[in-house]
């Protein structure tokens, strides 16, 4: 046996799946999520306040920067490469601080710049490390969500949306309790994660991710003593705000990640809605509702040749269900810190792309594990045909509104517990109430599969509505 050690890194030496097995499904989280990218938003922030500096007439110690110079600047943030990223981390290496390290890379680099080498100094000035920090997982965040996150979740929903259309008219036998009860439609059913999951998609769409940058303590100490007469409450807002995140005024040193453990909850709700979906749709293959399409050359077991295993919606409930986990402690864990100031939030945020890595891992094997079902409708129609007993609700229902004694009672002892109920012995029942003929007519041309209410025409309303919204 192998007992080499620091093996190589490489998606076999991965101690993350997510970096291993599963790192072509989630990869494209790291330009967002890594180290690397932590530090890209890193010298971004740093490079935009100081551009902000320059451009503030009230510090005359700073001149303008001029076009050429802003040019180069934007170059720096957006052709940061792997290389900038190791040289960082180099001089981390001799600071034992990642944020220095930032600020003297920048320093290096502007060094050689003939306009840029006169800011040497205004390079993180009145920062505090968290200021830099929270506004680089603010914006890692809000990038990630819409890039990548949003448009995951909506294949889903597009996916739902379809599969309910199709197959709104479907009836189907309803379980509660695992029992047979009133039927219903596979759109209907359907419909009913998508109303759910629409709603939690628009909270995790709207959560607003805020910022600080007010200093050591949050009380602007440091910029006050240097410029005692600049309103920083409203240049530090207006700097935020012009990064596209939710100005927080009132912070101790770190901004009190509120809004990030809004987003992780609203994260872990529409992964409980998607948990609960799949554990359904793994039973409806396994009772035979739904068929899955094979796909050539996949083997479903090493043993017996004839499987299709739900593996993509096994894979997705466990994968959301690591999210889930994650999610929770970084819900409850970061809005929480001792005194002015805690590092134990910094070790935690950095399992944030883990989190949500788990989350995209699972919103995609649960879509492509939708893309391979088809519709068995008579295995529907044979589980509806042998569950004439449903019909009971409809049969006491109508003999209670012609005062009928007891009807819930003799319906009761008709039905439950026996397994012989079919359409022959309801209609026999039916035959001899005293209701009116019109009303017999009803019930006696009643079957399970078209004892579904409203579910059809609720459902087409619904999809019409919901389409109406997204225009």
């Amino acid at each position: 046996m192998s007992r080499e050690n620091n093996l190589e890194l490489s998606p076999l030496t991965a101690l993350s799946p997510l970096d291993g097995r599963y790192s072509t499904r989630v990869g494209v989280l790291r330009n967002h999520f890594s180290e690397f990218g932590l530090i890209r938003y890193r010298v971004m922030i740093e490079i935009r306040w100081l551009a902000y500096l320059a451009a503030e007439p009230s510090i005359s110690e700073l001149s303008p920067l001029s076009r050429d110079t802003n040019d180069f600047l934007d170059r720096l943030v957006n052709d940061f490469s792997l290389a900038d990223a190791q040289r960082i981390k180099a001089i981390e290496h001799d600071t034992n601080h990642d944020v220095k390290a930032v600020e003297y890379f920048l320093k290096d680099i502007f060094s050689s710049h003939t306009e840029l080498q006169q800011t040497n100094e205004f390079i993180h000035f009145g920062c505090t490390s968290e200021d830099i920090n929270n506004l680089a997982y603010a914006l890692m965040l809000k990038n990630a969500r819409n890039d990548i996150l949003i448009p995951a979740v909506a294949k889903i929903s597009q996916t739902l949306i379809d599969l309910s259309a199709a197959t709104a008219d479907i009836p189907m036998l309803s379980r509660t309790h695992g029992q047979a009860a009133s039927p219903t439609t596979v759109g209907k059913e359907v419909a009913n994660v998508i109303a759910r999951f629409e709603a939690a998609l628009i909270e995790f769409s709207a959560v607003a991710l805020g910022g600080k940058f007010n200093g050591a303590v949050g009380n602007y100490n440091a910029h006050l003593a240097a410029y005692p007469d600049l309103d920083w409450p409203s240049i530090s807002r207006q700097f935020i705000e012009k990064l596209g995140l939710q100005h927080v005024a009132m912070t101790t040193q770190i901004e009190p990640h509120d809004g990030l453990a809004a987003l992780c909850h609203a994260t872990l709700r529409m992964n409980t809605i998607l948990i609960d979906l799949s554990r359904d749709m793994w039973g409806y293959i396994s009772i035979g509702y739904f068929q899955q399409n094979p796909v050539v050359g996949e083997v479903g077991s090493s043993t017996m040749p004839h499987k299709i295993n739900p593996i993509d919606f096994e894979n997705a409930e466990g994968n959301l269900g690591i999210a889930n986990a994650l999610l929770e402690h970084l819900a409850g864990k970061l809005p929480i810190s001792r005194w002015q100031r805690d590092l134990t939030d910094s070790t935690v945020l950095r399992n944030l792309g883990i989190a949500f890595g788990y989350s995209l891992l699972g919103w995609n094997s649960l879509n492509k594990g939708l893309g391979k079902l088809e519709i068995n409708q008579s295995r529907l129609a044979e589980d509806l045909d042998d569950a004439w007993e449903v019909l009971a609700e409809a049969i006491q229902t109508v003999m209670r509104r012609y005062g009928i004694p007891e009807p819930y009672e003799k319906l009761k002892t008709l039905t439950r517990g026996h397994n012989g109920i079919n359409k022959h012995s309801l209609h026999a029942f039916i035959e001899q109430l005293d209701v009116p003929a019109e009303a017999k007519k009803r019930l006696m041309d009643l079957s399970p599969a078209t004892y579904t209410g409203n579910a059809a025409s609720a459902t087409r309303e619904f999809l019409k509505q919901l389409r109406l919204f997204s225009q």
